[in-house]
């Protein structure tokens, strides 16, 4: 069994990283937590390294949840993915044939979230398994 997890950089990933231990615990599940980077497109008439601005988004993210990661009393699976996070994370629950995916919400309300989309929305309508929407103390 697999409990798939979408984390990003945000200070509310420690408390969604840690209902997913939560759930993957209860469920005896295996954990695998998934970075999607969505690099934004840039206009700029210098040269911008991409490589290096991923490079250290990616840091950031795993150094702030590599604690709880490692102090988990499951099984944890890093994975990083390049794309649109909301399909990505769906897809790749799917592709694992996870029995949960676990996303958090931004709170940013109806109007902001049709103009700018919305990862937990989308999950629902992916996911071929149970979604579980993590509404932090901030959203």
């Amino acid at each position: 069994m697999i409990v798939v997890v979408g984390v990003d950089a945000s200070p509310k990933a420690p408390e969604i990283l840690e209902a997913a231990i939560r759930e993957a615990s209860l469920r005896e599940a295996e954990l695998h937590v998934v970075h999607v980077l969505n690099p934004p497109v840039i206009y700029v008439e210098v040269p911008v390294d991409v490589g290096l601005i991923a490079d250290a988004e990616r840091s950031a993210v795993w150094e702030q949840l590599q604690p709880q990661m490692s102090s988990a009393d499951v099984p944890v699976q890093r994975v990083d993915l390049n794309g649109y996070p909301p399909d990505l994370l769906a897809d790749y629950a799917n592709e694992v044939s996870a029995s949960l995916l676990v996303v958090g919400t931004r709170g940013r309300g109806d109007l902001a979230s049709l103009l700018l989309g919305s990862t937990s929305h989308r999950s629902l309508q992916l996911a071929k398994c149970d979604v579980l929407v993590v509404k932090t103390e901030e959203g």
